[in-house]
């Protein structure tokens, strides 16, 4: 049997929130943001192992809110690293044998289960699988103080879960960190590995300032998800 985990990495402090409260934290229809995106991936699959991400000093605030809302889903939680791709590598570190791997941002509990199962088919596939949306707005490429028109056409919105072998994440990770690794992808990408693209959600938001709370909240209460 292939191993199935998804690594839910949480590392947010609320800077751009404007909250003394991490992001994850904060209350989305009166449960953690955190909370939602847990039961998203135990309730498309119970049996994926889950590994949530936190700084070592978010970890007891963690433990009390699961207490306070009776929160049972299984998940081990893994010590954050000084960045995103520290993080990451030390879940993998927990992460056996042959399978697939998903890595999720912990602030974005609004993906759709279809849009899971599309990621995982076709990292079964291709070995290394990304949501991604059109773009909708026109861009311009800025360099040296000026700027362009791009043609939006060529360009897509990544989100998560982005989804792997196990084998290949952990032979990527292997490699020194590089600040041009802004996500999983780039670090598979660096092997040169190609990165099959499937469809997102447009609800699958990450929820990063007091504006995606008011668009969370709608979402929430729209019942689309």
């Amino acid at each position: 049997m292939r191993n199935l985990y998804a690594i839910i990495v949480a590392g947010g402090r609320g800077s751009r929130m404007g909250s003394e409260l991490p992001k994850q934290f904060l209350p989305i229809g009166g449960e953690p943001v955190l909370m939602r995106t847990l039961e998203t991936f135990y309730n498309y699959n119970p049996q994926m192992q889950l590994l949530l991400v936190l700084p070592a000093d978010q970890q007891t605030y963690w433990a009390q809110l699961c207490a306070e809302q009776h929160f049972t889903i299984p998940h081990r939680v893994v010590n954050g690293g000084e960045r995103r791709f520290h993080s990451v590598l030390h879940a993998l570190a927990l992460v056996e044998g042959e399978g697939l791997v998903a890595v999720h941002d912990g602030v974005r509990p609004f993906v759709h289960p279809d849009t899971i199962d599309r990621c995982f088919g076709s990292a079964y596939e291709h070995g290394a699988a990304i949501p991604v949306v059109d773009v909708v707005d026109s861009m311009r490429e800025v360099s040296d103080g000026n700027s362009k028109a791009v043609p939006r056409a060529n360009y897509r919105l990544v989100q998560t879960p982005q989804v792997f072998d196990i084998a290949l994440l952990k032979k990527a990770y292997l490699q020194p960190f590089q600040p041009s690794f802004t996500d999983d992808a780039s670090v598979v990408e660096a092997l040169g590995h190609e990165i099959a693209l499937t469809e997102g959600n447009r609800e699958n938001i990450k929820i990063t300032t007091p504006f995606d709370l008011i668009i969370a909240e709608a979402l929430l209460a729209s019942c689309t998800i």
